[in-house]
């Protein structure tokens, strides 16, 4: 059952990821940027079963958004539990400081390091402003990893609240 929610979930996501980008472009917009050009919208039995799927994928999201939503919560996290931080910015921001013992998996090399997060601690995820953290989390999630938070304060909000670096 694990592995078809899991290839349902894939092939949404290349689905959703693949008329994104290809399904709303409009060259002529390009060759002509004072044309005035109608799309048509198409409703098929596919997008409707894109929508309900989504639909249905979203409203299973927790309140909590697989967050840490503060400070002091991630610091509260730090003290009591063994929390394994990732952080997933590219190795020279990495360099410049960091939260703790966590460590560098660069966002565009996830999935070539998964070995390095553990599937049964509780795992935290951060980044700079929260967009590569909110990437990386979803992305866990959507390869069986039930133990990962994001920290959407991530580090520019640890460093507001001068927090220290290692």
């Amino acid at each position: 059952m694990k592995i078809r929610h899991f290839s349902t979930v894939i092939l949404l996501s290349f689905y959703v990821l693949i008329y994104t980008f290809f399904g709303v472009y409009d060259a002529s917009a390009l060759a002509s940027p004072l044309s005035q050009t109608q799309k048509i919208a198409v409703v098929s039995t596919s997008d409707v079963d894109l929508k309900i799927a989504v639909d249905s994928y979203l409203k299973s999201i927790p309140g909590d958004y697989y967050t840490v939503g503060k400070v002091e919560g991630l610091k509260q996290l730090l003290k009591q539990d063994k929390v394994f931080l990732v952080d997933v910015r590219e190795p020279s921001e990495y360099a410049s400081g960091h939260i703790g013992d966590a460590i560098n998996i660069p966002l565009r090399t996830l999935t070539q390091n998964l070995d390095k997060i553990p599937e049964k601690q509780p795992v935290v995820v951060y980044c700079s402003s929260g967009y590569r953290s909110a990437m990386a989390v979803m992305s866990l999630h959507l390869l069986g990893y039930e133990n990962v938070r994001g920290f959407p304060p991530s580090m520019n909000g640890w460093k507001a609240a001068n927090q220290d670096n290692s």
